[in-house]
C-alpha cells in the first residue's frame, strides 16, 4: 500500500484508509462479527489509517477500532469530537473537550489519542482562539498527539489550514464535489496540512450500483437525511439529488477501463489529486474492502478520463453543489 507523509502530523498514512461510520450506525445494521471482519480485512490488505468518531453508534465504532489496535498496535486511529451537544461555538469549550476526550480515551483503550478532529463545527469555532488554545493544551498534556478539523465547506477548510497547529483537514471530495481542488488542496500542500477525504463514493452513488428505484432501510441516512433533516445534507449523496447522481454515475461509468469498477475509478480519481493524503471509503463487508483497496494499484487516470469527470461535473452536478459548499 502506498503511503503519504503529512508534515504537520509527522506521520505517514496509507493512501487508502477506512471510514467506520457504517460500523456504528446510520447505514443500517452491521453486527459485531461483520464489523470485526471488515476491520481485519482492511488491515490485512495494507490499510493503516482508520477514521471514527465518538458519536458513531455512541462509541460503538470507537470500541471496534480499539479491538483492532489491540491486535495490531501500528493501526493509526483518528477519532472526532463535538457532535454530542448542540452545535454552538460556546459548546466547543475546554470543559467539554476534556469530557469528550476522556470518553474516547476509554472507548479506544489508550491514554493518548493519535488524532482528534473537531467534528464539522459551526463557523464561529474557526475564529475562536480559545478553542484552539484548549486543543494545544490537550497536546501539551499528552491527551492527544495532534488535532485536526473535519469541515463541511471550503471556507471552513481554509480557515482551519490557517491555524498553525491544525495537522489535518477532513473534507468531502469526489467526482461530484470538485470545488476543494481550487483553493483547499493547494493551501493544504503549501502548509503541510494533511487532507483526509471522506464521502469519496458519494454515499454509494459512485459505486454505479443504484438506479432510480433503489431504496434504503429506514435506519440508513440515505433514507432519512436526503433533505438534511438530521445533519448537513452534503453528507448524504454529497448533496447531489439522488436521481441526478444516478444519471451522472451512468455517464461516468463510460470512462472506466475494462476490468475496473466505477467505485475503483472514483477512488483512483481522488488519489490522483495533488494534496490528498488519504481517502477513507466505508465498507460493510470484506468484498467491499478488497475492491476499495484495489484502487490504489490502478494506474493514474488519463487526461481524457480526468476531462470526462470535469465535463460530467460541469454539466450535471455543479449547479447543485458548487456554490453551497
Amino acid at each position: 500500500m502506498e503511503t503519504r507523509h503529512i508534515p504537520r502530523l509527522d506521520r505517514d498514512v496509507s493512501v487508502i484508509g477506512l471510514g467506520t461510520w457504517q460500523l456504528g450506525a446510520d447505514w443500517g445494521d452491521v453486527d459485531a462479527g461483520a464489523a470485526h471482519e471488515v476491520l481485519e480485512t482492511a488491515y490485512t490488505r495494507g490499510v493503516r489509517f482508520f477514521d471514527t468518531a465518538d458519536v458513531y453508534g455512541d462509541g460503538r465504532s470507537e470500541r471496534f477500532c480499539a479491538e483492532l489496535r489491540e491486535r495490531h498496535p501500528d493501526a493509526f486511529v483518528a477519532t472526532k469530537m463535538g457532535r454530542r451537544q448542540d452545535q454552538t461555538t460556546e459548546n466547543y469549550s475546554r470543559e467539554n473537550f476534556l469530557a469528550w476526550n476522556d470518553r474516547s480515551r476509554e472507548n479506544l483503550g489508550t491514554p493518548t489519542l493519535d488524532l482528534v478532529q473537531l467534528h464539522c463545527p459551526p463557523d464561529g469555532v474557526y475564529a475562536n482562539d480559545a478553542t484552539f488554545d484548549a486543543l494545544d493544551a490537550m497536546v501539551a498534556d499528552e491527551r492527544i498527539r495532534a488535532y485536526g478539523v473535519s469541515v463541511e465547506t471550503c471556507d471552513q477548510a481554509l480557515a482551519a489550514i490557517a491555524r498553525p497547529h491544525v495537522a489535518t483537514v477532513q473534507i468531502i471530495l469526489n467526482c461530484f464535489r470538485l470545488k476543494p481542488l481550487e483553493q483547499v488542496l493547494p493551501a493544504a500542500r503549501a502548509a503541510g496540512v494533511g487532507i483526509i477525504v471522506r464521502v469519496p463514493l458519494a454515499s454509494g452513488l459512485l459505486s454505479g450500483r443504484y438506479d432510480e428505484n433503489t431504496t434504503f432501510d429506514a435506519s440508513d441516512h440515505r433514507n432519512y437525511n436526503r433533505s438534511g433533516e438530521a445533519f448537513d445534507v452534503g453528507e448524504t449523496f454529497a448533496g447531489v439529488p439522488f436521481e441526478v447522481g444516478v444519471a451522472a454515475a451512468r455517464e461516468l461509468s463510460q470512462l472506466v477501463d475494462d476490468g475496473s469498477t466505477l467505485a475503483q475509478f472514483a477512488l483512483r480519481w481522488v488519489i490522483d489529486q495533488p494534496g490528498v493524503s488519504t481517502v477513507i471509503p466505508g465498507a460493510r463487508n470484506p468484498e467491499q474492502v478488497a475492491g476499495n483497496v484495489a484502487a490504489a494499484d490502478l494506474p493514474p487516470l488519463t487526461d481524457d478520463q480526468l476531462a470526462g469527470v470535469r465535463d460530467v461535473y460541469d454539466r450535471l452536478i455543479r449547479p447543485h453543489v458548487h456554490d453551497r459548499w
